[in-house]
């Protein structure tokens, strides 16, 4: 029995996951994952007429997402200093300005995420105008750090297809012993090309939620609630196999 417990305690998957939850970010996909499907389930209940059974899981969504907010306090400082590193390096210029402008964008979004969080724990006391007035703003710059995001994205992903066609053509200068070192760096550009996909699909899901908040589309909390456990899932993805190469 003991020999059970042992394994299954000291299992890799079992060690790969504390790794996971030992940082904020891979705490905050774990509670936003589990937060998304409980906004779906809320709606499957409430659409099926379970009102009481639909308030549990409503109320587990709030908890999680104001312990998620309690989480990234001061993460805004982080993207600040991204921010000013993204200042200071050399690259395309577009990359860089939307770089930068997305690290503000976040920065602005954490700062007026964790006022929200102070008026919901009665450290603030916000009128409802005032309240409004804060998570508008908070939405507006979640809004427009995806979209800069997403602009990167395709600068960043046109700038890599071009290195790969260069890398591709052939060239009568290049000796046979470069071969191997072409090689590496071809499979370089193509797992950067393929982290720049897999980002574009999230930020391409992701953006609906701050949309929807501000008014400018009218999704349901299904179609809402589903997008947000994919983006979800694919970032803990991320962050799992960030964990496992961890030592």
């Amino acid at each position: 029995m003991a020999s059970i417990a042992s394994q299954v305690i000291l299992h890799p998957a079992a060690t790969q996951t504390l790794k996971l939850w030992s940082s904020t970010v891979g705490r905050d996909k774990t509670y936003r994952t589990v937060q998304n499907i409980s906004r779906l389930l809320a709606w499957y209940l409430i659409n099926k007429g379970h009102k009481e059974r639909a308030a549990k899981w409503n109320a587990l969504k709030s908890a999680l997402g104001s312990g998620r907010k309690l989480m990234r306090l001061g993460k805004g400082l982080e993207h600040l200093q991204a921010a000013l590193r993204a200042t200071q390096s050399s690259g395309p210029a577009g990359e860089q300005i939307t770089t930068i402008g997305r690290q503000l964008a976040y920065a602005g979004y954490l700062t007026y995420d964790a006022l929200v969080w102070a008026n919901s724990v009665k450290v603030l006391n916000f009128t409802r105008e005032r309240k409004e007035s804060v998570g508008k703003i908070s939405n507006r710059f979640w809004l427009a750090g995806i979209l800069l995001n997403l602009v990167h994205a395709l600068l960043k992903a046109g700038r890599l297809a071009d290195e790969v066609k260069a890398l591709r053509a052939p060239a009568s200068s290049e000796k046979v012993g470069d071969d191997a070192e072409r090689n590496a760096k071809y499979h370089s550009l193509q797992a950067a090309r393929a982290a720049v996909r897999y980002q574009f699909i999230i930020d391409s899901l992701d953006v609906w939620a701050p949309a929807h908040s501000l008014g400018l589309v009218n999704l349901n909390d299904g179609l809402l609630g589903a997008t947000g456990i994919i983006t979800s899932v694919m970032a803990l993805r991320t962050q799992w196999r960030a964990a496992g190469a961890r030592k």
